[in-house]
């Protein structure tokens, strides 16, 4: 039997972007029928153990998903091994996913949009010193990358 594809989610804090991807990306694989293990993590450390901003909260639940349950977390080498994918959201977070990979990482690493057609290189605006439109704007992104990701998996 298949080991399910293993997806990590990167931004900055880890409560607004990468859990609103994780929790596209299962509502998305969870309707497919398909069997992924999925996470986020930040690159920073300074909202780990917090649930997602409430915003965030608020626009996934707006589409039918529940990520109150999720905790930020900082991201760790061991990732780069547990992870077959980790996408960064912008081309910063990416950076330093680089930096940080250690030698024996067996993950892909890239951007989360470049899984969407006509969207390579662009990042995942961060909504988080924005009003509500921007976190609605971001879950279009992350669902659109949440999409792909299915097609290419199904």
């Amino acid at each position: 039997m298949n080991k399910a594809p293993a997806i990590l989610f990167v931004c900055l804090g880890n409560i607004c972007r990468s859990p609103l991807a994780e929790g596209a990306l299962r509502a998305a694989a969870e309707a497919a029928g398909l069997d992924l293990q999925l996470d986020s993590a930040g690159t920073g450390d300074w909202h780990v153990g917090n649930p997602p901003d409430p915003r965030a909260i608020a626009v996934a639940r707006e589409n039918g998903v529940d990520i109150t349950g999720l905790r930020a977390r900082q991201v760790t080498r061991a990732d780069f091994t547990t992870f077959d994918h980790i996408f960064a959201l912008d081309a910063e977070n990416l950076r330093y996913l680089r930096q940080l990979a250690p030698g024996d990482t067996t993950a892909e690493v890239a951007l989360l949009l470049d899984m969407v057609s006509g969207r390579t290189g662009q990042p995942v605006a961060d909504p988080y010193y924005g009003g509500e439109e921007g976190f609605a704007e971001t879950w279009a992104d992350v669902t659109a990358a949440a999409h792909a990701i299915v097609a290419r998996f199904s």
